[in-house]
This record gives C-alpha cells, sequence and structure tokens, in this order.
C-alpha cells in the first residue's frame, strides 16, 4: 500500500492513521505496560528522564540559534531574550510549563512584531 494508491479523498487521513497513528501508540502502550513496573527512582527511569530532557533542549537550542522559516526573521537577541524571559517566568510562577512557554511566546511575537522585517 502507497499514498496513492487510492484517489478516494478519505484515503489520505486512512494512510496517515495506517502509517503514523498505529505505530506511535503501539510503542506508548508498550511503554505504558512496560514502566509500569519500574521503580521510579530507578538509574535507568533517570537515564531516560535525563535523555528526553536532552533532546528537548537541543530542539530549543536549534530553533534559537538555526532557525528556519519566520523565526530565521527575528533577531538573535530577539530569540534569546524570549527563552530568557520564558524561563524566568517559568521558575518565578512555581514552575508551570504553560507559564513559560506562554510568555516566551508573547515576547517573542511581540518582538518580531515590533523589530523584525518581513
Amino acid at each position: 500500500m502507497f499514498y496513492d494508491s487510492f484517489q478516494a479523498w478519505w484515503w489520505p487521513f486512512v494512510f496517515i492513521t495506517l502509517a503514523g497513528v498505529v505505530p506511535t501508540n503501539m510503542w506508548r502502550w508498550i511503554g505504558v505496560v512496560v514502566v509500569g513496573r519500574l521503580d521510579e527512582s530507578s538509574e535507568w527511569l533517570v537515564l531516560v528522564r535525563f535523555v528526553a530532557s536532552s533532546l528537548v533542549a537541543a530542539v530549543i537550542a536549534q530553533f534559537v540559534f538555526f532557525p528556519s522559516g519566520a523565526l530565521a526573521a527575528a533577531p538573535l537577541w530577539l530569540r534569546l531574550g524570549a527563552v530568557a524571559v520564558g524561563f524566568i517566568s517559568f521558575l518565578g510562577f512555581g514552575r508551570r510549563i504553560i507559564v513559560g512557554v506562554i510568555v516566551a511566546e508573547t515576547v517573542l511575537l511581540s518582538g518580531m512584531s515590533l523589530f523584525a522585517k518581513f
């Protein structure tokens, strides 16, 4: 089966479900079953959390230092400032991720509307 196997309007949705959602959810359910038996303070879970946090940090760093698309129009100082203000607000409001994300986005979008050239 290929993406262009059928010409029906519904086929892309079925293809995306079969090719993307099913394999992803399969690994998620396997993770739920396996992790349910592990000790939360075990060295393996500490390693998994470390690797996951490192990957998120690497993606954020890539967005800040090597942006693409519309984000590339924002100057580096604005991107760094948005990250810094978002992190400070994250810490200041009791380590709430949503607060840090919303504040960083607000700073970035406000700065882009004032300083960036589109």
